[in-house]
């Protein structure tokens, strides 16, 4: 039987005067990428955050197994990390330190870092491949470079279910096959990843794809199932085309 990593029953959340989830139900198997995607407005930055207890909303969230809400703060942030859009961190800091930040969940108040804490940070800095830069402010970096910083951040937690809401915004090409492979090798060490994305074909690398439109699942499935693509093209209005090449899935404009 598979196991769970993130569920969600009978979601509602409001921005402002506006529901954007309506009755959303999921379950998001463990050790697999699933990616949410779909078209602006659709509500999957919304949903992310909810599953990551960032919003308030009606409706039950778990974790693990368990309730997100009966989970202790810090226990929480070493079993889920966090990317967002647009995340902010001190442009003074440096690039080290910022990444440090992720080990926080794992420290006693005020202690120094552990050696365990400075491998964390080091191998999540060759990961993303911001070695090179981690004495440098952060604002000295390009917004890429950054992205990739903040990345490293969320990898340094080493927690078993890893939230990305755009994270390939700013990569170029190179830099996004990396986060591929990287995302891959996560998958390898039984992490579950969920994405959101607006590179389609990037999110048919995923195991299992969440759709969404107007506040709504409107198909889950795995993303090599002819029913994903078809649900995929529909969303889209049909203005995207699922194609086979080189042994993968792209998607390509009509």
């Amino acid at each position: 039987m598979t196991s769970i990593a993130v569920s969600a029953h009978s979601i509602r959340a409001r921005l402002g005067n506006s529901e954007i989830l309506h009755d959303v139900s999921l379950a998001l198997p463990a050790g697999r990428w699933t990616s949410i995607v779909g078209p602006n407005g659709a509500g999957k930055s919304t949903l992310l955050k909810v599953l990551a207890g960032l919003l308030p909303h009606q409706g039950r969230v778990e974790l693990l197994g368990q309730p997100l809400s009966t989970i202790a703060p810090k226990l929480r942030a070493r079993q889920l990390a966090w990317l967002g859009q647009n995340e902010s961190a001190a442009d003074d800091l440096a690039v080290w330190d910022v990444v440090m930040l992720g080990r926080l969940p794992h420290q006693a108040w005020l202690a120094a870092p552990s050696e365990a804490d400075r491998k964390a940070v080091e191998m999540a800095l060759k990961t993303t491949g911001a070695w090179d830069w981690r004495m440098r402010a952060l604002g000295q970096l390009s917004g890429g470079e950054r992205q990739r910083v903040l990345l490293a951040r969320a990898l340094a937690v080493q927690a078993q279910v890893l939230l990305m809401d755009e994270p390939l915004a700013n990569l170029d090409p190179p830099h996004q096959a990396d986060w591929l492979g990287m995302v891959r090798c996560l998958l390898e060490a039984g992490v579950t990843v969920v994405s959101v994305l607006h590179e389609i074909s990037m999110a048919l690398h995923s195991d299992d794809m969440l759709i969404m439109a107007a506040g709504r699942i409107t198909h889950q499935g795995a993303s090599s199932d002819p029913a994903t693509h078809r649900a995929l093209q529909a969303v889209f209005d049909h203005r995207i085309t699922i194609h086979p090449l080189a042994g993968q899935w792209v998607a390509l404009p009509n």
